[in-house]
C-alpha cells in the first residue's frame, strides 16, 4: 500500500462571537464547512502557509497571534481507480487576527465561499472535524497542544 503524509496549517479567526470558515465541495454533490487554510507547499513555513491559505481562501490578512495545537489523523483512502493509500495528516492549527482585506469567496480554489457563523451556530453546521478540534484548541488552549475531539 501506498502510503503520504501532508502537512497543513489552518487558522481559527473568532470575532463578535463569530468564527471565520471556508465552504469546500464535500464530493458528494454538497458542500462543508471548514477552518481557512491548507496544505504546505515544500520549503514553505507553515506559519506563511497559514496567512497564504486565508488570504486565498477568504480576501483577509491576518497576525498570527498563536500556535494553538497540532492535530494528527491518519486513515485509508480508497479510489475506484486506484490502489488505496494509508494517508497520514497532521495539521497546525494557529489563532489568527484580522488585520485587512475584505471578504471575498476564492477563485478558481479548493473552497467557493468564506463566511462568518455565530459560535453557538457551528454544531448544526455540516463541517469537517477539524473545525470542532479547533474550536476546542480554541476555547480550552489545553497545555498539551490537543484537542479531546483529537482522540475520537
Amino acid at each position: 500500500m501506498r502510503t503520504t503524509l501532508r502537512v497543513a496549517a489552518y487558522a481559527v479567526c473568532v470575532r463578535n462571537g463569530q468564527i471565520l470558515l471556508a465552504r469546500s465541495p464535500d464530493g458528494r454533490g454538497g458542500h462543508e464547512w471548514v477552518l481557512p487554510g491548507g496544505g504546505m507547499e515544500h520549503g514553505e513555513d507553515p506559519y506563511d502557509t497559514v496567512r497564504r491559505e486565508l488570504t486565498e481562501e477568504t480576501g483577509y490578512r491576518i497576525d498570527v497571534t498563536g500556535l494553538l495545537g497540532i492535530d494528527s489523523v491518519r486513515h485509508t483512502l480508497t479510489h475506484r481507480w486506484r490502489r488505496p493509500r494509508d494517508h497520514h495528516g497532521v495539521r497546525l492549527v494557529y489563532e489568527g487576527l484580522i488585520t485587512g482585506g475584505e471578504l471575498r469567496p476564492e477563485t478558481n480554489g479548493s473552497t467557493d465561499l468564506a463566511a462568518w457563523h455565530d459560535l453557538g451556530a457551528v454544531a448544526g453546521l455540516q463541517k469537517v472535524r477539524l473545525v470542532d478540534v479547533g474550536l476546542e484548541l480554541w476555547l480550552e488552549r489545553p497545555v498539551t497542544g490537543r484537542a479531546s475531539k483529537a482522540r475520537q
